[in-house]
């Protein structure tokens, strides 16, 4: 009679986890030690430098953004929106919603980027395309309007589409039904990319400097500096670009802070835009976080984030630690926001009035 069993009865694997996390704890080359400025500004410049070479940024090319606006729809209470889309390498383009409150705020910072994470439909749900249903569904589960709220509290937004996610979806996902309308491509772009020296994350903060060079050139908002929001992915791409610029000058950053050994090592089964080869052998999140001081930041987790790992929020205050000792240098640790929410995965904006440093949000101009 033949066996049920089809496979192996093996009892014992063969597996490299124990040896990856070895070599991970050898790594951090360029960990931040730093106890003056002086020592902290060198420090950054060398980090800054290394990253920007491993993320690929030397490998971008430069061109013409050649910004063309493709619409223009009136939505309620008088907030418009525009459709434009820049050329940020030859022939590789971005699409980005500019959401514009009929009464600005006269805020330092006037204009926020608001940049999408995973499972979010790209800019459609942070910008608030409620009529959208699949893009509604998103939003309610893990509240990604920010972009729509942050206009709604008089702040002009741009909510982009980073590559792979929208209108930015590579073959593989250019389907309109609703799993590939909500995801992205970062598997099929790190396939494509890394073997030609550059990475997900790299492409998308090289895409966010040339939507820094769009928003100087425009001219209309404020020149003093940009804020920028983000969640999960959208968070990732927060930190290393306020990490990396210095035009951006203030962060909300939810759903990602925490080490790299638990929740990228261990849980190995991330997305591939949070991988960059021989990052781990250099810093640990909390490094980069570093490279912030002594911008205002908002640091969003949730209690039981799976992306905490294994350890929860141990894991989160342990990078907080790192990032806090370069603001200490500053004196500035107050500009480090730590706002801890109950549940799962998910973007809570009742953070935004700390964050803004205004008393009361509400879903209109103010």
């Amino acid at each position: 009679m033949e066996s049920k069993n089809q496979t192996t009865n093996k009892k014992k694997y063969y597996t490299c986890k124990e040896h990856f996390d070895k070599r991970f704890d050898k790594g951090r080359k360029n960990r931040f030690m730093a106890e003056t400025k002086e020592e902290y500004f060198i420090w950054r410049e060398n980090t800054r430098k290394l990253l920007k070479d491993l993320i690929g940024l030397d490998k971008m090319e430069a061109c013409e953004p050649e910004a063309q606006t493709l619409e223009i729809t009136l939505l309620e209470d008088g907030m418009l929106r525009e459709k434009v889309v820049i050329q940020v390498e030859p022939d590789v383009y971005m699409p980005v919603y500019v959401l514009i409150p009929p009464k600005i705020r006269e805020d330092e910072i006037q204009c926020y980027l608001a940049l999408p994470g995973h499972m979010g439909a790209g800019k459609y749900s942070v910008a608030g395309c409620y009529d959208i249903p699949a893009a509604a569904k998103q939003i309610k589960i893990f509240h990604y309007d920010y972009g729509m709220q942050l206009a709604r509290l008089g702040y002009v937004v741009l909510c982009p589409d980073i590559r792979g996610f929208g209108e930015r979806r590579e073959e593989a996902l250019q389907s309109e039904e609703e799993y590939s309308f909500i995801n992205g491509s970062c598997f099929h772009l790190a396939h494509m990319a890394e073997p030609l020296g550059q990475t997900v994350i790299g492409m998308n903060v090289w895409d966010m400097m040339r939507l820094l060079d769009y928003v100087k050139e425009r001219g209309e908002w404020t020149q003093k500096g940009v804020g920028c929001i983000g969640f999960s992915g959208g968070g990732m791409l927060s930190l290393w670009l306020t990490a990396l610029e210095d035009r951006i000058e203030t962060a909300f950053i939810s759903g990602y802070l925490y080490g790299y050994k638990d929740s990228l090592l261990g849980m190995n089964g991330n997305c591939s835009c949070n991988y960059v080869p021989h990052l781990w052998e250099h810093v640990d999140m909390g490094d980069i976080a570093a490279l912030m001081a002594p911008k205002p930041v908002l640091i969003q987790s949730c209690r039981e984030d799976h992306l905490n790992g294994s350890r929860g929020l141990v894991n989160v205050y342990e990078q907080l630690k790192i990032m806090s000792k370069a603001y200490m240098i500053f004196g500035k640790e107050e500009k480090i926001l730590h706002d801890i929410r109950e549940g799962g995965h998910c973007f809570h904006s009742e953070a935004l009035g700390k964050f803004l440093g205004i008393d009361k949000c509400r879903n209109k101009c103010v």
